[in-house]
């Protein structure tokens, strides 16, 4: 049997507005089973879903990561579209509690194995654990809070020095591009789906992500543009005219700024478009079946208008840049103090009954795959 196909994605991002939760589009509120897990840290909740997917894939199953922002080699969630079954962490800073108990979620606590009489030995230790890291966090956002504002300065500079004519002219083409021969779907409702593909983590920004989610798509439109030219706004225009031909459309938000897009899928034509502007750092040619047009917004600026500000945008860069290096050094302290406080967790924790529990869900979630038969023929 083939490997089924895997897909990474960041449900939650650290942002310029604090952690920003796109929790609600992990898996539709109607799914055959979501099993919430919980627990503290290092009690095996990462591991736990990790292998459960890794069995699925196993089996030909395509299976999605949403992985952790906060921790580069943790999971928020595992998914399994096919058979519409989710396993998802639920503890800080992403809660979730069941909306349908029994009838479609549950939780699983791990906290069930773990010996209680070690964990209040160290009280203590983790309660000023866990007060640091919410401390770290804050201090984090609001440096992204800061490196918003320059990052708005600094657009205002390009935004001011555009030909808008041309900029509508190559848009208008852009559009009909991709949507000239798409016939509207008028026979049910538009759906989106919104996520992160990229993320400001304690390593900085990931954007390696990117390829998994492309491995379908056939024709990708790349859009390049320094801050304030307009690429998010027209990534934002074609996710608006897919959703009036009624297709669904996956739209990838911008790790920094969740009100901006930086990848739109739109899978039923095979086609996406994304930005390459840095740090979005991957390059579709890698991809040999891709067939890749591209439109540099950069191109239609006003330089010698632009010229005009060239000291506040080169000051304007390397503060935000400054800001940014401050958050990521923060999260990155937030996950060694993180880090730290595992160690009161793990010894404490019998995980050999978790192996159990583990076995006894992922034959669960094979009864429930049992009652989808040919998918995996329609995957493939």
């Amino acid at each position: 049997m083939a490997q089924g196909k895997l897909r990474r994605v960041f449900p939650g991002g650290n942002t310029c507005e604090g952690f920003y939760s796109f929790y609600d589009y992990i898996i539709e509120p109607d799914a055959t089973r979501i099993f919430i897990v919980k627990g503290g840290p290092g009690v095996g909740k990462s591991t736990f879903m990790r292998k459960i997917g890794e069995a699925m894939l196993a089996r030909g199953y395509n299976v999605e990561y949403h992985c952790c922002s906060s921790d580069n080699d943790s999971l928020d969630a595992v998914v399994i579209p096919a058979i519409k079954v989710a396993l998802i962490d639920g503890t800080a800073p992403h809660i979730v509690d069941p909306k349908n108990p029994g009838a479609v979620d549950e939780i699983i606590h791990l906290g069930d194995y773990w010996d209680e009489a070690q964990m209040r030995a160290h009280k203590d230790e983790i309660l000023k654990a866990n007060a640091r890291v919410d401390r770290l966090y804050r201090i984090a956002y609001s440096a992204l809070r800061e490196a918003k504002v320059i990052r708005d300065e600094w657009e205002s500079y390009v935004s001011e020095c555009m030909h808008e004519s041309q900029v509508n002219r190559a848009v208008a083409g852009l559009l009909q591009a991709i949507f000239g021969g798409v016939a509207p779907r008028y026979d049910r409702p538009a759906r989106m789906r919104h996520l992160f593909a990229t993320a400001i983590t304690p390593d900085g920004i990931i954007t390696g992500h990117v390829e998994s989610l492309l491995q379908d798509v056939q024709q990708i439109y790349t859009l390049a543009g320094e801050p304030g030219s307009g690429v998010p706004q027209v990534l934002g225009r074609i996710a608006d005219l897919a959703h009036e031909k009624g297709l669904y459309a996956e739209v990838y938000h911008c790790p920094f700024n969740p009100r901006n897009i930086d990848l739109v899928i739109l899978p039923e034509i095979k086609v996406a478009a994304m930005n390459i502007q840095p740090p979005h750092s991957y390059d579709p040619s890698s991809l040999p079946d891709l067939t890749a047009m591209k439109l540099n917004l950069s191109s239609f600026i006003d330089r010698d208008k632009l010229a005009v500000y060239s000291h506040e945008l080169s000051s304007a860069a390397y503060r935000y840049q400054a800001c940014l290096d401050r958050a990521v050094a923060y999260i990155r302290q937030a996950k060694l103090t993180h880090d730290y406080m595992e160690k009161f967790y793990v010894p404490a924790m019998n995980f050999e009954a978790i192996n159990a529990k583990r076995q006894e869900i992922l034959q669960r979630i094979l009864n429930y795959a049992a009652e989808f038969p040919g998918v995996l023929e329609e995957a493939s």
